[in-house]
């Protein structure tokens, strides 16, 4: 059965949260507000936070310029996931990764379908890793944070974790480049 193993010293992580949207800024951003309260209360380090439009060239390029970073472990979007003409956050992630971690998806929905039901399809809340990075795109409501953090990532995060969790697998992450000259 899943559990802590509190005999483990905890390792925090560096995380990025991006909000995709039109409208937000900083100041009404309550799905990026959630998210960020989140993490910090159970003790990881938010590295860096910004709000883009739903653009598929700006996505990319701030994810981008985050996975670029040594000092960011993780990027987490909120926003954009929808099925609407201007819903491109998953697009965009698509185009990134290196490796998809399809069960985040699949997990998400079936948290959320407790809670939304059937309207769980409408989310295209994905995950994947891309230059050592982890990625996760969420939905643009603080309910569907909430549900992403306190059900997938605060474990999956969180090193003392058990059975296993993505923590322990980032120093593999980029084993199959190979260094320069070799």
């Amino acid at each position: 059965m899943a559990k802590i193993d509190e005999s483990r010293p905890f390792l925090a992580v560096n995380i990025a949260v991006l909000t995709v949207s039109d409208t937000r800024v900083e100041a009404d951003d309550k799905s990026g507000n959630t998210l960020v309260e989140r993490l910090t209360a159970d003790g990881h380090r938010l590295a860096a936070r910004a709000i883009v439009k739903d653009d598929i060239p700006s996505i990319i390029a701030q994810v981008q310029s985050w996975i670029a970073d040594p000092g960011i472990d993780v990027v987490i979007s909120t926003g954009g996931t929808g099925v609407t003409g201007r819903d491109v956050t998953p697009e965009a992630f698509h185009a990134i990764y290196d490796k998809e971690i399809p069960g985040f998806g699949e997990l998400f929905r079936m948290i959320s379908y407790e809670k939304v039901g059937t309207s769980t399809i409408q989310s295209r809340a994905t995950g994947g890793v891309t230059g050592g990075t982890y990625l996760f795109a969420l939905p643009g409501s603080p309910s569907a944070c909430r549900d992403a953090w306190d059900g997938i990532l605060r474990f999956q995060l969180d090193n003392r974790h058990r059975p296993c969790n993505l923590v322990e697998l980032m120093p593999r992450l980029m084993e199959h480049v190979k260094p320069a000259g070799a």
